[in-house]
């Protein structure tokens, strides 16, 4: 760390501390915008005095960040496509990080000061969904290209399908207590017990520990993104030091370099079938690469062999030149882009999808990752953020989502099912918007308990969900543009 610090010139240092400065900002921000979801029910139902519960939401919030791995980080990156994140420089890669994050921080805190329950990773999606549309614009790539659009739409699919299951499955399962016990005190409110500080015991137990799971997973969930975007920050400044995981132990490389080798084995095995797509064994075809090199299937026998030879011998990746560094992640990237494209082809069978899946882990294990600072910075951000400005969106999901006050019970449907969409959203790699998960939770009670809803309310609620991807990506789409004509 400090040999790096130590090699930058005065400008670009002051960049990369204005960058980190900007992410962190973003993941505090995120803290008391995104967690306030997380505490609303449990401070509202009186289960928890309010401080605690920030303060413990905060804890659980930055163990959630600490524990949670990175896949959902890599998610986010991959949103921009391959050939923008192998070819990056500085300039363009401070432009990036500055745009995206300045529109996404705007809308976030005008959403906040409103009081609107709206989504941070919403708006984060779209922000890096519009500087990948201005770049392509800017470097006249097609559209089709500009982003990676499978991913968006998988992203995109989650954010959509998982409000409507909270929806649904706090509807259920708050129709499933009322059958169970219809007549119990978790089916009041909090103003129809005055005389009581508190919800029942169970009652209480339960809002406490779902607070508590949706605070871990939200950590886990959001702070991910953060780190994505660390990592965007690093490589696009300093690509040197963190293009590979400079920590990789001698197991991790060797990995690397066998799933190469079983990468070719595996094409040459598939060579009647993957033949055409991957111009495999074409006499006319040297294993040299093009000067301008581009992730192209056709060029996958000369990125193998490139790879290979780059990496042959090597236990120590400090043992590689930065520049050489840099060549080996564009070659794995290249590589586990077609791998993937290769799983969609239907001429593969699920036996052969699995193999590619497990090869593209291996081939992708010392670029994925993030050093232990970047865990501990992005947890300390959201955790702090998280003890602070959570008032006013507790008033609106507790009051102003129904026609009546928030029950006991509603308050643990959509709690529990909260924590369990995001924990499953966790496990399969995908961003989901915990403010749009609790909110949509809370509205399926209001609906199974008939009380009705607050039609300004959810309008308003609605109309920034519908508000925030077009924003978002129009603030910063522009910010990008104007700054790529100060740095061209």
């Amino acid at each position: 760390m400090f040999e790096m610090i130590s090699g930058l010139h005065g400008w670009l240092l002051l960049s990369l501390f204005l960058a980190l400065a900007f992410v962190l900002a973003f993941e505090f921000i995120n803290g008391f915008h995104d967690t306030a979801n997380a505490v609303a029910t449990v401070i509202y139902t009186k289960a928890m005095p309010p401080r605690l519960a920030v303060i413990a939401s905060g804890i659980f919030n930055f163990l959630g960040v600490l524990l949670g791995g990175v896949g959902v980080a890599y998610a986010i990156v991959h949103l921009l496509p391959v050939e923008l994140l192998i070819n990056v420089n500085t300039g363009h890669g401070l432009a990036m990080v500055f745009s995206l994050l300045a529109a996404a921080i705007a809308w976030n805190l005008g959403t906040w000061y409103f009081g609107i329950p709206a989504s941070s990773s919403h708006t984060l999606i779209g922000s890096i969904l519009g500087v990948g549309l201005a770049n392509a614009l800017i470097t006249d790539i097609p559209l089709g290209e500009g982003i990676n659009w499978q991913k968006a739409i998988d992203i995109g699919l989650s954010l959509l399908f998982s409000p409507t299951a909270g929806f649904i499955v706090a509807a259920v399962l708050l129709l499933i207590l009322k059958k169970w016990r219809p007549y119990s005190k978790m089916h009041k409110t909090p103003e129809q017990r005055p005389k009581k500080k508190h919800p029942p015991f169970w009652n209480r137990m339960v809002l406490v520990l779902s607070a508590m799971a949706v605070s871990f997973v939200h950590g886990s969930n959001d702070g991910q993104k953060g780190i994505g975007l660390i990592m965007l920050v690093l490589i696009g400044i300093v690509p040197g030091y963190f293009v590979l995981n400079l920590d990789s132990s001698t197991y991790q490389i060797d990995r690397t370099r066998d799933a190469a080798i079983h990468l070719q084995a595996f094409y040459n095995r598939n060579e009647e079938s993957l033949g055409e797509f991957l111009a495999l064994g074409k006499g006319e075809r040297t294993t040299e690469l093009p000067k301008e090199f581009r992730c192209d299937p056709a060029q996958t026998e000369p990125t193998l062999t490139a790879l290979l030879t780059g990496i042959e011998g090597v236990a120590n990746y400090h043992d590689l030149a930065p520049e050489r560094r840099v060549e080996v992640r564009r070659y794995l990237l290249c590589l586990d882009d077609t791998a993937k494209k290769v799983s969609a082809l239907p001429s593969l069978t699920a036996e052969d999808r699995s193999d590619l899946s497990r090869l593209r882990k291996d081939l992708t294990a010392t670029t994925e990752y993030a050093p232990l600072w970047v865990i501990i910075a992005v947890a300390l951000a959201l955790g702090i953020g998280t003890m602070v400005g959570w008032r006013r969106v507790v008033l609106t999901v507790g009051e102003k989502i129904g026609k009546q006050g928030m029950t006991y019970a509603q308050g643990m449907s959509a709690q529990i099912t909260a924590a369990a969409a995001i924990g499953m959203a966790n496990v399969f790699s995908l961003p989901v918007s915990t403010t749009h998960v609790l909110s949509s939770g809370v509205a399926g009670t209001m609906v199974a308990n008939r009380s009705g809803l607050q039609g300004s309310t959810v309008r308003t609620i609605l109309l920034a969900w519908i508000l925030t991807l077009p924003t978002s990506m129009t603030l910063s789409a522009g910010l990008f543009w104007l700054s790529t004509r100060f740095i061209s």
